[in-house]
């Protein structure tokens, strides 16, 4: 079965750090380009950052830039997304998803396989 499962929401307070998990199975990350995205309630769903598990390059958005780390440990076929100085607009669902070919950062049409999402909530 191909499947991505993201792990480590929760609740946090604002300025608060937590790290999300997406394990995959099924098939091997190392050569696909992983994006993390979320979705807040009553807007559209958002490119976060991406990583390459080939050459393990990596992006992302300006609202993201300077607080959040996304990596790979190949040998656990598992993409991160450490998130430092969280701030309650951060609350949302992320999702990860995986695309073997991608030539746009976050076009979400370009990603083959989808996780379930895990609840992120910043608030004091």
């Amino acid at each position: 079965q191909v499947q991505l499962v993201e792990s480590g929401g929760g609740l946090v307070q604002p300025g608060g750090s937590l790290r999300l998990s997406c394990a995959a199975s099924g098939f091997t990350l190392a050569y696909y380009a992983i994006g993390w995205f979320r979705q807040a309630p009553g807007k559209e769903r958002e490119g976060v950052s991406r990583i390459s598990g080939g050459d393990g390059s990596t992006y992302y958005a300006d609202s993201v830039k300077g607080r959040f780390t996304i990596s790979i440990d190949k040998s656990k076929n598992t993409v991160y997304l450490q998130m430092n100085s969280l701030k309650p607009e951060d609350t949302a669902v992320y999702y990860c998803a995986a695309a073997k070919t991608l030539r746009h950062y976050f076009l979400q049409s370009e990603y083959d396989y989808w996780g379930q999402g895990t609840q992120v909530t910043v608030s004091s």
